[in-house]
């Protein structure tokens, strides 16, 4: 399969000659940092609700979150009572769970980084990602104008050969002149498109302007959805290492 993907890869890339000048380039990776970035800064410390939509079942969380870096990150349930106190932490490629009802902090196994997060559409893989997407992935600027009478950009991605990816393709769509992101459509290995984010309602947080709500949903299921919304979020807050603890974990 990867040499598959490999051959399919260059291929793509021989159809589609990528923009080799180097203040395309630098353009190009300003923008995918950007989007990498949209909400996460050295440290941030925020709430925001989440919400599940399957057809067995419709959730709703609030969450508390705290993350330094790309690879500390901390959240917390805070509603429903029932569920409160429920947690999660990342520490490097690790992930902890912590479960108040039974007072136990259960590591993920490799086994089960592809399983839902809090009964989401979000992955544990997903927590652990700590790659950005100029470096793993050759870009070019597959459009660049008006869709539906707004101005963006559509970045192409393909992934390079050595990176350690599971998205055969991605397409980040990013609103301009804000340069702020406002979806990316997440394809497999054999370029059938797995799912899709979107990015909305753009307000004022931690003193920038960010998109507020981020919306994932499953190709294979598009009447279902995990919808994120953030009712606050700080930037630049002082937390250290050993706030990203098993201790910290269980209080």
């Amino acid at each position: 399969m990867k040499l598959t993907m490999a051959l399919a890869t260059g291929l793509l890339l021989l159809a589609v000659p990528m923009r080799a000048h180097a203040e395309d380039e630098a353009r190009i990776r300003a923008l995918l940092d950007r989007t990498d970035d949209v909400l996460r800064g050295k440290s941030s410390h925020g709430k925001m609700t989440m919400k599940v939509v399957t057809k067995d079942f419709t959730r709703e969380l609030t969450l508390e979150q705290w993350s330094r870096g790309k690879d500390q990150f901390l959240v917390r349930i805070l509603e429903p009572q029932k569920e409160r106190g429920t947690a999660t932490l990342r520490n490097g490629n690790d992930i902890w769970n912590y479960l108040p009802k039974v007072e136990r902090v259960i590591k993920v196994p490799a086994s089960l980084m592809g399983g839902a997060w809090m009964g989401s559409h979000v992955t544990n893989d997903d927590l652990v990602k700590q790659s950005r997407l100029a470096d793993d992935f050759k870009s070019r600027i597959s459009f660049e104008g008006k869709r539906d009478g707004k101005d963006v950009i559509e970045v192409e991605l393909v992934p390079r050969p050595d990176a350690v990816v599971v998205w055969g393709k991605l397409i980040v769509r990013i609103g301009m002149p804000e340069e702020l992101p406002t979806g990316i459509d997440y394809f497999d290995e054999d370029l059938k498109l797995a799912r899709t984010l979107r990015f909305s309602d753009v307000k004022k947080l931690g003193g920038r302007m960010l998109p507020a709500r981020t919306t994932v949903v499953p190709a294979d299921k598009p009447n279902e959805s995990t919808e994120i919304l953030y009712q606050s979020l700080e930037f630049d807050v002082p937390l250290d290492d050993s706030f990203f603890s098993l201790r910290q974990l269980q209080k």
